[in-house]
Parts: structure tokens; C-alpha cells; sequence
């Protein structure tokens, strides 16, 4: 098949040179803060058990009871930026939009500067065990949930409140509302988790079964820094190989939230955040939901005056009870991305995956292509450490893939008993990847990918549509020498457009297809190897490897 370069060295420098420019200047623009905004630190607030939690209060200097929009969070509620200096985290994950947002705003949180002369409060709260709250680190766990659900019943109740409370926030600051919204607290009237994944196990820990060497390890490390915790969330997750009673002690109850909510599915952040918001959308019981999709970078979208209008009319609606037409919204926006830098098209449907999404089959044959029909049996191997299979599809007309990718293959080991394997989805377009955003601020990311650990690949009993893998992770089953097992692998969702003559790339190896350098790669994405040996992909016959496509219909 053709040999199709991913960035020769010009464009690798270039992209190199981009990285060092926005590492000393980010596209980010602090303000000054308003005169109209009352800041007050260090609000203490009592949880049930007597730990006291802190906060810091920003609200109208005039007289009055308002909203409160209220985020929750590890991060430091007295990390915050100045005029010049934008937070370091900008610098690191990059975006490729410029930001703009006051010196009250602290990391992923809500604009105080934004949202207060709008009318309400805002309070932006350290978790237990972080910046200057008391006790030791309950991160994503029942009890975190439930200090969340004590401080909005606090500040409900406090003579500056309507006793409406809305949560709003960016990663960890959305991932702690899928716990507080499961406790129920009778004050909370709207929550909107932009980007949060929902299962720290195939979300961030171990994706396909794959413990992550890169950002979890990083960010379990500064954990350990910044906050009083007993262990290494990293350190846990390598002990813990399979999705067991710890794992499931870290899972929100998503079906408990009954709340509304307006939900950001990125397509952008398929290492973190993708898996678990589309999973939040689809899973919890609320009857007014929205999902908002988008491949663009991830703050960058959140603090763009399109989104926080949009925000606006949300909380309005459910926690000013303001008659402004939101609950006639589409309950979904999909943004369908041509290249990383053109939007093809963005619509509304009442559904994810859209009704009009239908599979379409190809199959992987011997000679390194896709086909629509069914191929003659063979084989097609690699080596687990530094090869890989590709298979190549050209698009024959206009499409749209839009949903999860399924792919189903055949497999064999020599050498080993185990693989750890990855698969990615590229585009080309007359010889040339086509690039898109990816996490980390990861600008030459391919269209999805996935990952696999073959012991894992025990299905549960349910299949919940014709691109649903329900791999329960509980336990592992490792090959033996001559055995040729099926196995299916989610790909993570995306919505991409496709012109006749693009072509489609599945690769699929045994290590991480990304470089994992500061400057040139997808820093910090890294996860563990297989381990020495070759992978045998049976194809055709009996042996029908595919790659489930979830297509528009014509």
C-alpha cells in the first residue's frame, strides 16, 4: 500500500517553533477586575461530619437574593491569574483560539466578571483536602459527592440567595458535579459539565484495559503535591488491573441525577473527557438534557462569547426561571468538522447518535485495504514493538461519520500471551493527513482512535446498539499458543466530513501511535507497551475483521 508521511521535517519545525511562541505567549488576555463585583475569601462552610470547606464569594454589591453558579474543585480556589500573566496551564496545553477572561477566574472555572453582573453569585469551592479547606482528599468518591451536596444546601439557604443553585465548570470542575447532581440536593436546579469524563477507569486510567503513563500519572502527581491525600490515584490504578470494587467505588451513579443539563461532548478530547460526557448524556434520568458538541480546543470553546451566551439563557431558564425560549432548544448541536480549522456544517437533532446514523461494514482484507464485500481468508501481521497493520479505504462519495467507530477483529499471538493494542482512524486528503484538535491542546491529532488490551475483551451480555462494546474489564483471559479470539474495540466519538477521493487509514499496533515529546508530539499522552512479540489480524471467511462506520444517511 502507499506510504503516506505523517509531517515530513519543515512542517514538523513549524509546528515545533508555533509551540515554543505560545509557550512564552499564550493567546490568553487577563482583565483587570470589575468595581461591581464583591470578593469575599475564605467562606466557611460546615459538611456533615464537621469538616470545615472553604470558599471563595463573588457577588452583586448591591442589596438583593440571587442564582448561585458554583463550582467545585482540586485546583486551588486562590490560584488565580493577573493582568499579563495568564495561568501556566496555558502555556503547557496550548490552544489554538485567543481567551479572554478577568482575574477572578480561576483554572477551568467560571468568570465571576462574566456571571455576576448577569446576576448572580458565584462561588468557587476547595474540595476537601485541597488549597485552604480541611480534612483529607475524598477525590471522586460518594463522600465528595456528598460535601458538594452539604454546600449547596449551605449557600442556599444564605440571605444573598434565591435558594437556586447551578453548577458550572470545565474537567475536574465537571466531573465533581456527575457526583454532587447523584446526591440529589433539593437546592441544585441545573448543572452544566463541560467536558468531565464519568468512569475513571476507561475514561483516563485505563482506557481498553491500558494504564495511562502520561497525563493520569502527571496529574495524580500534583495531586499528591497540592493536596493531604493517602494515596496515589496512579499508584492505585496500577495495582488495580481490572475494573474491580475500587474502580467501581471512583463511578458516579449517573442514572441517580434526575437534574437539568446542559452537557459539552468534545470531540477534541478523546484521552480524557470525550468517553465520559457523551456516556453522561446518554446515562443519566434528567428529562430536560442538552448536549453540545464541538471539535474546537477546549477552553478556547468553553469561555467563547457563543458558549457563554448559550450558557446564559441555560441558568436564566432553570435557575431564574426567565420564560426565554431554552426549553424549545434542540437537544442536540452537532459540529461536523472538515479539516481541524473548517467546520463543514453544524445542525440540530433530538438525539445522539443522530436517527439517521447507519452502519456501514469494511472489511480488513491481506493486501492492506478496506472493502465494502466481503474478502477471501489470510492474515496480516506486525511486530507488537515497532510495527503496525494498516488498512486503506478510498471514499467513493460525500460522507458523514458520525458517532462511535466499531472495530471487530481476529487476532493471534506469537511470542506473548497478551497485547496491548491501539487503533487510529486518519484522514488524507490527495496524499495529505488531514489534522484535527486533539487534548492537551494537541493540534495533528487523527480523527478517533481506541485502545485494547486483548485479555480484556470479554463483552458484557448487553449491546445497546450496533456500535456499542460492552467490555466489562472484571477480568482478564490470555491467549494461549495457536488461539485465534475475536475481540471488538470502541472508537472514540467523533463527527468528521468526507469528500469522494478522501481516504480512510486504520492503523493498529501495539504502542501509542503519538510522539510523546513536548515540542513535537502529543505531550503528555503516553500509555504502557506490549510486551515482545507479533499480533496475527485474521481476515475474511469466517474471520470477518471490520470497521463499523457510523455513516449519515443519504
Amino acid at each position: 500500500m502507499m506510504d503516506i508521511k505523517l509531517m515530513d521535517a519543515k512542517a514538523g519545525l513549524g509546528y515545533a517553533l508555533r509551540r515554543i511562541n505560545r509557550l512564552l505567549r499564550p493567546p490568553v488576555t487577563v482583565t483587570p477586575a470589575p468595581t461591581d463585583v464583591l470578593f469575599e475569601r475564605d467562606l466557611e462552610i460546615p459538611m456533615r461530619d464537621g469538616t470545615c470547606l472553604r470558599a471563595n464569594l463573588f457577588r452583586p454589591v448591591i442589596e438583593g437574593r440571587f442564582p448561585i453558579i458554583m463550582s467545585a474543585h482540586p485546583y486551588s480556589k486562590d490560584h488565580l491569574p493577573k493582568p499579563g500573566k495568564p495561568l501556566f496551564q496555558y502555556r503547557v496545553m496550548q490552544q489554538s483560539v485567543p481567551i479572554t477572561h478577568s482575574e477572578l477566574t480561576g483554572w477551568e472555572a467560571p468568570d465571576p466578571a462574566y456571571w455576576v453582573p448577569r446576576g448572580y453569585v458565584v462561588v468557587n469551592l476547595d474540595l476537601r483536602g485541597f488549597g485552604r479547606s480541611d480534612g483529607d482528599s475524598a477525590l471522586l468518591t460518594q463522600l465528595e459527592g456528598q460535601d458538594y451536596h452539604d454546600a449547596i444546601e449551605w449557600l442556599a439557604k444564605q440571605p444573598w440567595s434565591t435558594g437556586k443553585v447551578g453548577l458550572n465548570g470545565v474537567s475536574y470542575l465537571a466531573i465533581s458535579q456527575w457526583r454532587a447532581a447523584a446526591e440529589r440536593p433539593p437546592s441544585l436546579a441545573a448543572i452544566c459539565p463541560w467536558e468531565g469524563f464519568s468512569n475513571a477507569y476507561s475514561d483516563v486510567g485505563r482506557p481498553g484495559g491500558i494504564l495511562d503513563q502520561g497525563f493520569f500519572k502527571l496529574w495524580a502527581g500534583q495531586l499528591l503535591k497540592c493536596g493531604r491525600n493517602a494515596v496515589s490515584l496512579h499508584e492505585e490504578a496500577s495495582r488495580h488491573e481490572n475494573y474491580d470494587d475500587w474502580w467501581k467505588s471512583l463511578t458516579p451513579d449517573l442514572a441517580a441525577i434526575e437534574v437539568p443539563a446542559l452537557i459539552c461532548g468534545s470531540f477534541s478530547d478523546q484521552l480524557l473527557h470525550t468517553g465520559g460526557s457523551f456516556r453522561g448524556f446518554e446515562r443519566i434520568s434528567s428529562k430536560d438534557k442538552w448536549l453540545y458538541t464541538h471539535r474546537g480546543p477546549k477552553w478556547g470553546t468553553y469561555y467563547s462569547e457563543e458558549v457563554q451566551a448559550l450558557l446564559v439563557r441555560f441558568f436564566d431558564h432553570f435557575l431564574k426561571g426567565e420564560s426565554n425560549g431554552f426549553e424549545t432548544t434542540p437537544r442536540v448541536r452537532i459540529e461536523v468538522r472538515d479539516t481541524g480549522d473548517t467546520i463543514d456544517r453544524i445542525f440540530t437533532c433530538d438525539q445522539w447518535p443522530p436517527k439517521a446514523v447507519e452502519p456501514l461494514g469494511l472489511y480488513l482484507n491481506a493486501e492492506g485495504l478496506l472493502h465494502k464485500e466481503e474478502t477471501t481468508t489470510g492474515s496480516i501481521d506486525f511486530d507488537l514493538t515497532k510495527g503496525k497493520a494498516s488498512f486503506l479505504w478510498t471514499v467513493p462519495s460525500n460522507l458523514e461519520v458520525i458517532g462511535k467507530m466499531r472495530l471487530k477483529i481476529f487476532a493471534e499471538l506469537v511470542g506473548t500471551q497478551d497485547a496491548l493494542l491501539f487503533a487510529s482512524v486518519r484522514k488524507f486528503r490527495e496524499a495529505k493527513e488531514v489534522v484535527f484538535e486533539g487534548s492537551f491542546g494537541f493540534p495533528l491529532d487523527n480523527v478517533t482512535k481506541g485502545w485494547l488490551q486483548l485479555s480484556k475483551r470479554k463483552l458484557g451480555p448487553e449491546r445497546k446498539s450496533l456500535f456499542d462494546v460492552p467490555l466489562t474489564f472484571e477480568k482478564q483471559e490470555p491467549l494461549s499458543a495457536g488461539d485465534i479470539v475475536s475481540a471488538e474495540m470502541p472508537l472514540m466519538e467523533s463527527a468528521t466530513a468526507f469528500r469522494a477521493g478522501d481516504q480512510i487509514r486504520l492503523d493498529v499496533q501495539g504502542f501509542w501511535p503519538s510522539p510523546h515529546h513536548p515540542l513535537f508530539g502529543n505531550f503528555p499522552a503516553q500509555y504502557d507497551r506490549s510486551p515482545k512479540g507479533r499480533c496475527v489480524l485474521h481476515v475474511g471467511g469466517a474471520y470477518d475483521s471490520q470497521l463499523i462506520l457510523p455513516v449519515m444517511g443519504q
